[in-house]
Protein backbone atom coordinates (compact mmCIF):
# COMPACT_ATOMS: atom_id res chain seq x y z
CA UNK A 1 0.00 0.00 0.00
CA UNK A 2 1.39 3.43 -0.87
CA UNK A 3 2.29 5.87 1.88
CA UNK A 4 -0.10 8.47 0.46
CA UNK A 5 -3.32 6.77 1.67
CA UNK A 6 -2.61 6.79 5.40
CA UNK A 7 -1.10 10.28 5.16
CA UNK A 8 -4.23 11.69 3.53
CA UNK A 9 -6.45 9.95 6.09
CA UNK A 10 -4.24 11.28 8.88
CA UNK A 11 -4.42 14.81 7.48
CA UNK A 12 -8.23 14.58 7.35
CA UNK A 13 -8.41 13.29 10.93
CA UNK A 14 -6.10 16.05 12.13
CA UNK A 15 -8.12 18.71 10.29
CA UNK A 16 -11.38 17.46 11.82
CA UNK A 17 -9.77 17.42 15.27
CA UNK A 18 -8.44 20.94 14.82
CA UNK A 19 -11.89 22.14 13.78
CA UNK A 20 -13.42 20.49 16.84
CA UNK A 21 -10.90 22.15 19.17
CA UNK A 22 -11.22 25.61 17.65
CA UNK A 23 -14.92 25.80 16.82
CA UNK A 24 -16.67 23.93 19.61
CA UNK A 25 -17.72 25.42 22.92
CA UNK A 26 -18.49 22.18 24.73
CA UNK A 27 -15.47 20.94 26.68
CA UNK A 28 -16.23 17.27 25.97
CA UNK A 29 -16.21 17.93 22.23
CA UNK A 30 -12.91 19.79 22.60
CA UNK A 31 -11.43 16.73 24.33
CA UNK A 32 -12.73 14.54 21.51
CA UNK A 33 -11.02 16.83 19.01
CA UNK A 34 -7.72 16.49 20.87
CA UNK A 35 -8.12 12.70 20.78
CA UNK A 36 -8.70 12.83 17.01
CA UNK A 37 -5.51 14.82 16.55
CA UNK A 38 -3.53 12.36 18.67
CA UNK A 39 -4.93 9.44 16.65
CA UNK A 40 -3.87 11.20 13.44
CA UNK A 41 -0.33 11.42 14.83
CA UNK A 42 -0.47 7.73 15.76
CA UNK A 43 -1.53 6.84 12.23
CA UNK A 44 1.42 8.81 10.84
CA UNK A 45 3.85 7.09 13.20
CA UNK A 46 2.68 3.61 12.24
CA UNK A 47 2.55 4.47 8.52
CA UNK A 48 6.11 5.76 8.47
CA UNK A 49 7.27 2.82 10.56
CA UNK A 50 5.81 0.40 8.02
CA UNK A 51 7.07 2.44 5.05
CA UNK A 52 10.66 2.65 6.32
CA UNK A 53 10.63 -1.02 7.49
CA UNK A 54 12.23 -0.11 10.78
CA UNK A 55 13.76 -3.15 12.49
CA UNK A 56 13.25 -1.74 15.98
CA UNK A 57 9.67 -0.62 15.20
CA UNK A 58 10.24 2.69 16.93
CA UNK A 59 7.13 4.23 15.37
CA UNK A 60 4.93 1.56 16.91
CA UNK A 61 6.64 1.88 20.28
CA UNK A 62 6.19 5.64 20.25
CA UNK A 63 2.54 5.11 19.31
CA UNK A 64 2.05 3.03 22.45
CA UNK A 65 3.46 5.88 24.54
CA UNK A 66 1.15 8.38 22.82
CA UNK A 67 -1.84 6.11 23.53
CA UNK A 68 -0.85 5.91 27.20
CA UNK A 69 -0.50 9.70 27.45
CA UNK A 70 -3.84 10.16 25.65
CA UNK A 71 -5.56 7.83 28.12
CA UNK A 72 -4.15 9.80 31.05
CA UNK A 73 -5.11 13.09 29.37
CA UNK A 74 -8.71 12.06 28.78
CA UNK A 75 -9.07 10.78 32.34
CA UNK A 76 -7.76 14.01 33.82
CA UNK A 77 -9.69 16.13 31.34
CA UNK A 78 -12.99 14.43 32.13
CA UNK A 79 -12.33 14.80 35.87
CA UNK A 80 -11.80 18.54 35.38
CA UNK A 81 -14.94 18.80 33.22
CA UNK A 82 -17.00 17.02 35.90
CA UNK A 83 -15.62 19.27 38.64
CA UNK A 84 -16.41 22.40 36.60
CA UNK A 85 -19.91 21.13 35.81
CA UNK A 86 -20.60 20.46 39.48
CA UNK A 87 -19.36 23.92 40.43
CA UNK A 88 -20.90 26.05 37.67
CA UNK A 89 -23.65 23.92 36.15
CA UNK A 90 -22.28 24.22 32.61
CA UNK A 91 -19.21 23.27 30.59
CA UNK A 92 -19.34 26.05 28.03
CA UNK A 93 -15.70 26.84 27.26
CA UNK A 94 -16.40 30.48 26.33
CA UNK A 95 -17.95 31.15 29.71
CA UNK A 96 -15.09 29.40 31.50
CA UNK A 97 -12.35 31.57 30.03
CA UNK A 98 -12.92 34.10 32.78
CA UNK A 99 -11.59 31.59 35.31
CA UNK A 100 -8.01 32.29 34.29
CA UNK A 101 -8.08 35.95 35.35
CA UNK A 102 -9.38 36.82 38.82
CA UNK A 103 -10.37 40.35 37.75
CA UNK A 104 -12.42 38.95 34.90
CA UNK A 105 -14.08 36.51 37.31
CA UNK A 106 -15.04 39.36 39.63
CA UNK A 107 -16.48 41.31 36.69
CA UNK A 108 -18.37 38.27 35.44
CA UNK A 109 -19.85 37.61 38.89
CA UNK A 110 -20.87 41.27 39.21
CA UNK A 111 -22.49 41.21 35.76
CA UNK A 112 -24.40 38.02 36.61
CA UNK A 113 -25.59 39.52 39.91
CA UNK A 114 -26.80 42.65 38.15
CA UNK A 115 -28.61 40.56 35.54
CA UNK A 116 -30.20 38.44 38.29
CA UNK A 117 -31.34 41.56 40.15
CA UNK A 118 -32.85 43.00 37.01
CA UNK A 119 -34.78 39.84 36.14
CA UNK A 120 -35.86 39.04 39.71
CA UNK A 121 -36.45 42.65 40.73
CA UNK A 122 -39.21 43.40 38.23
CA UNK A 123 -42.77 42.22 37.90
CA UNK A 124 -44.70 42.33 34.65
CA UNK A 125 -47.89 44.37 34.70
CA UNK A 126 -50.14 45.81 32.04
CA UNK A 127 -48.21 49.07 32.09
CA UNK A 128 -44.77 47.44 31.88
CA UNK A 129 -42.19 46.35 34.43
CA UNK A 130 -42.54 47.68 37.95
CA UNK A 131 -39.56 47.70 40.37
CA UNK A 132 -39.84 45.16 43.19
CA UNK A 133 -39.84 47.77 45.97
CA UNK A 134 -42.84 49.55 44.40
CA UNK A 135 -44.63 46.29 43.51
CA UNK A 136 -44.13 44.88 47.02
CA UNK A 137 -45.75 47.96 48.58
CA UNK A 138 -49.16 47.35 46.99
Amino acid sequence: MPLLFPLVLSALLFAIGTYAVLARRNAVLVLMGVELMLNAVNLNLVAFDAYLRDVVHSGQVLTLFVIAVAAAEIGLGLAIVLAVFRSYGHIDADRLRALADSDAVDEQIADEQIADQQTVGTEETAGGPVPADVAGGR
